[in-house]
């Protein structure tokens, strides 16, 4: 029997740019299950980042649902959307999104900071993580002095270190050159490999077919068709 992790029903996300309405997502209905691997792939402006940013709660929709198991998302309180985000959710960047005052480790830790963890725990989870990344050389360096594939497993790092059930990604790779886009792919799917359920959006359709278990294609904001990996 399948675990549905999440779901959309009729999810629609518009909004207006002058007289102009905008359908960034316009009647999405998608089933993702616990465990999979899924990369929704379209052309700039097909609303697969809206798409991801309504999964993640960082958005809200217009019309529809999105339900994280039982829960529909748009109709918990702004407390209750934030402890998803906070304890379900990890969220990877294409521009990083590190703050460039602190060090590594601190960036890491600091998203554990709303989580009631001790702080001796957070500190020593956020040196596991990037130890794990390859980063044990890196741990004491701010992202000014990290390469883009650094920066991005820091990126990576502070998403996994509160032990998320859902790992999103908005263009991982999208930043990269080819070799450390193929590295950041690899640690992808071998997190997916250990059971992370992972959903990433890219225009890169040949990556998207080699790591992801399913394909999703938006067009103008809606599914234009997918298909397995």
């Amino acid at each position: 029997m399948s675990d549905i992790i999440l779901r959309t029903a009729s999810l629609c996300r518009h909004y207006r740019r002058g007289i102009h309405e905008i359908r960034a997502v316009d009647d999405i209905n998608l089933q993702i299950e616990s465990g999979e691997f899924v990369a929704v792939v379209g052309a700039s402006g097909s609303g697969k980042s809206t798409l991801l940013n309504l999964l993640a709660g960082l958005d809200s929709p217009t019309a529809g649902k999105v339900t994280y198991r039982n829960k529909i998302l748009n109709e918990l309180s702004r407390r209750e959307l934030a402890t998803y985000r906070a304890e379900k959710v990890g969220m990877i960047f294409q521009s990083f999104n590190l703050l460039q005052h602190q060090s590594a480790l601190k960036n890491v830790e600091l998203a554990l900071y709303f989580n009631h963890i001790p702080r001796n725990d957070r500190e020593k989870r956020a040196k596991d993580i990037l130890i794990r990344l390859g980063l044990e050389d890196r741990i004491e360096h701010k992202p000014a002095d990290l390469s883009g594939g650094e920066q991005q497993r820091v990126a990576i790092a502070r998403a996994l270190v509160k032990k998320p059930e859902l790992l999103f990604a908005d263009e991982p790779t999208g930043n990269l050159d080819r070799e450390n886009s193929e590295a950041i792919a690899e640690i992808l799917k071998e997190l997916n490999g250990e059971g992370l359920t992972v959903v990433i959006v890219t225009h890169d359709t040949e990556l998207a077919g080699r790591i992801a278990g399913r394909t999703v294609r938006m067009h103008y904001g809606k599914i234009a068709g997918g298909e397995s990996g």
